[in-house]
């Protein structure tokens, strides 16, 4: 079955959040602590100001009571409202000022002071229940992300209580399921329909050789097998061609180690003689290059790029080949010499039945080399990309994920 093109990697807060530019930016987890966070401060700012206004009113109907002419203050008699009208004369309304405006002064800053602390306590128990609601999204979002880029044939199967993050994974896994049985059905009739094909072929040529070496044969006639015969051979490399497309697009039945240096080599070796024909020169740099996968695949993968290589290609040309391995990845680069080749047209090698006759001159192939080799690459959970060459030609780069996990 054809597998969906891996993208990027991005962190599981990206995944939950929905991807960005940044570690942070967009994630479901951030938004939900500075909501959380956001509104607590709103709410404290609120409670904040009603006492405010509570302590307010509070103080002033003390301070009434307390400066009234009746409230005594201590055990000596009430003054007289002569003594009153005295003591507002000599400054007593100031003091009520004073000391109202001094206590919402000291009930704002310590307050204010309060509202911060907790607020950042708030803040971060926020952002700790956050990413814990968050977490089985983050898992799905994982999950789906290995198994785009991998395999149809793996679940999420989230364990978790009931509910809409439940319902989501098996709604996800239900359609996995959808997807994974229609590609393997395209899968099964891609190779049904190549290997019943493979039959009237043998047979047409098998006619044509015998027709062709009867002793009775005219020139005429062994001409025209000989055409008939280059074109049965076209179609069976069609053929062969399709069936490795559908086995690259399914499920890997062999997982060993290998050497990309060791298959660059022997492909090289059988390509020596058809390089030498089309007048093109191979040069090789082989560095150790340890993968795992399909040996069968891989070493096809490499034939492919090489034949290619040799194939569009100028008299006098030059193909070089190049593995080398990396920490985490196995590489393999094929250039040519060629043709100058626009930045836009790279994408088209990559289609299925696509070539660049007009720009290298020639119709020979079945266009699926570079189908198979991208193909073959993301079954194996790497890529395959193409660059053009300031002089003509194109580089194309398979890399290979030493972890297969």
């Amino acid at each position: 079955m054809r597998r969906p093109v891996p993208g990027p990697e991005r962190s599981s807060d990206q995944g939950a959040g929905g991807g960005g530019a940044g570690p942070w930016h967009g994630s479901l987890r951030v938004r939900l602590s500075l909501v959380f966070g956001l509104m607590f401060f709103i709410a404290a700012a609120a409670v904040l100001a009603i006492t405010m206004v509570l302590v307010d009113n509070s103080m002033h109907y003390s301070l009434d009571l307390v400066f009234s002419p009746g409230y005594a203050i201590d055990p000596h008699p009430a003054p007289t409202l002569q003594q009153y009208l005295a003591r507002q004369q000599s400054g007593e309304a100031a003091t009520k000022t004073f000391i109202l405006g001094s206590m919402q002064r000291n009930l704002l800053f310590k307050g204010g002071l309060a509202v911060l602390a907790v607020g950042i306590v708030a803040t971060t128990a926020g952002w700790l229940v956050a990413g814990r609601l968050v977490r089985p999204l983050s898992v799905i979002s994982s999950h789906a992300e290995r198994i785009a880029g991998r395999t149809l044939h793996r679940r999420i199967a989230l364990q978790a209580p009931p509910g809409e993050v439940k319902s989501l994974a098996d709604s996800f896994d239900s359609m996995l399921d959808r997807l994974d049985q229609a590609f393997a059905g395209q899968s099964r009739f891609i190779s049904n329909a190549a290997h019943e094909l493979k039959t009237p072929i043998a047979v047409s040529r098998t006619l044509v050789e015998v027709a062709m070496n009867r002793p009775t044969a005219p020139p005429e006639v062994r001409a025209l097998g000989e055409n008939l015969l280059a074109v049965s051979e076209r179609h069976e490399k069609l053929i062969d061609a399709l069936l490795t497309l559908a086995r690259a697009d399914d499920a890997l039945t062999e997982q060993l180690p290998v050497d990309l240096s060791e298959l660059a080599e022997a492909v090289v070796a059988a390509a020596g003689a058809e390089a030498a024909r089309q007048d093109v020169t191979l040069e090789c740099h082989l560095a150790p290059a340890p993968a795992t996968g399909d040996p069968i695949l891989l070493e096809q993968v490499l034939r492919n790029l090489v034949e290619n290589a040799i194939r569009y290609n100028v008299p006098g040309g030059r193909v070089t080949v190049r593995t080398r391995g990396r920490r985490h990845s196995a590489e393999a680069l094929v250039g040519n010499t060629g043709p100058l080749i626009s930045e836009h047209e790279i994408p088209v090698l990559f289609a299925p039945f696509r070539r660049l006759t007009d720009r290298v001159g020639s119709a020979r192939g079945s266009g699926l080399g570079l189908s198979i080799v991208r193909a073959v690459a993301q079954a194996h959970s790497g890529e395959a990309t193409a660059r053009p060459l300031p002089g003509g030609g194109i580089e194309v780069r398979v890399v290979l994920p030493t972890d297969q996990r």
